[in-house]
């Protein structure tokens, strides 16, 4: 038999770190499930300016302090994929490819992953050329021509941080205005060195073996031109990871959780914190406030009281 943990917290980024820390204070049994990175996306943002009390912080020394602060508690982690969620007596079954575990309460914090272009060849491109974070990424082509796909305010960063040490930096967007921040749209048409293809996606991927290049069609006319880059980096949104706990929970159109702000769900003991939840504000600050409520929630069901 697995060993039982009063709370398994799905997900090592700000909300169930945060969940973590405050389920370890209430002096329950705490065990984090990562099957990446601990931190979730702000371990890749090269400066944090709009946490309350720390005005400016590199992303990954604020995962690397939120995750130091849950260890310190006693909170074990372990690097497992969540493949499966099952109901068991009075508890859960979380299954891995590693093996299963047992929890008392579940609180899935599975955050949001890159959403992907979907064009052929684009899982054999990734990581030769095909990328989906530029501050992860963006120093492998240092005076080399790239692309960058998006219109919002992730793409519009992304091609002014690349903009930086790539040679060109095409910014392909569908529509023929950018979502982005006026500001930002406002310095990246300043860039020299910045393209703008407007009204036009990405169709096909060129290369043999790395991506050397990319086929645009414009939306309109049908006319199709190739750009020659070594890099393209994806920056069209997120999509949900819940499918694991999809026969649990609620969840909309997208896959995301349909939860409150507590994280109760449908199934007594499993609740949900963070991006991962359908909400209109997806923040570090929102996702540390839901994994707080989630953990409050997780130990009120233990301990047999209402919140």
């Amino acid at each position: 038999m697995p060993e039982r943990y009063d709370i398994i917290v799905t997900g090592g980024g700000p909300a169930g770190l945060t969940a973590a820390i405050y389920a370890r204070r209430a002096e329950k049994s705490v065990l984090i499930l990562e099957k990446n990175g601990f931190g979730g996306q702000i371990a890749q943002s090269p400066r944090v300016d709009n946490f309350p009390g720390i005005p400016s912080v590199p992303g990954a020394e604020l995962a690397d302090r939120m995750l130091s602060h849950a260890l310190g508690l006693g909170v074990e982690v372990d690097l497992a994929e969540v493949t499966g969620l099952e109901r068991d007596g009075d508890g859960f079954t979380v299954r891995t490819p590693e093996g299963d575990y047992s929890a008392g309460a579940v609180i899935a914090a599975t955050g949001a992953k890159h959403r992907r272009l979907g064009v052929e060849r684009e899982e054999d491109f990734a990581g030769s050329g095909v990328c989906y974070c530029a501050v992860c990424d963006g120093a492998f082509f240092p005076g080399r021509p790239v692309a960058v796909v998006g219109g919002g305010d992730t793409a519009v960063r992304d091609a002014l941080l690349l903009a930086n040490t790539c040679s060109e930096v095409y910014v392909i967007h569908r529509r023929g205005e950018f979502r982005a921040e006026a500001a930002n749209v406002e310095a990246l048409r300043a860039r020299e060195n910045v393209r703008l293809v407007m009204n036009s996606r990405v169709c096909a991927l060129l290369g043999e073996g790395a991506l050397s290049g990319a086929v645009v069609e414009d939306v309109g006319t049908g006319e199709r031109r190739e750009l020659h880059v070594d890099g393209l980096f994806v920056a069209i949104g997120h999509e949900s990871d819940n499918a694991p706990f999809a026969a649990l929970a609620e969840v909309d159109a997208g896959g995301w959780f349909t939860a409150g702000e507590t994280g109760v769900t449908r199934t007594p003991g499993l609740f949900v914190a963070g991006d991962c939840r359908s909400k209109s504000v997806k923040q570090l600050v929102t996702a540390a406030g839901d994994g707080a409520a989630a953990a409050v929630a997780a130990c009120a069901y233990l301990d047999g009281k209402s919140l």
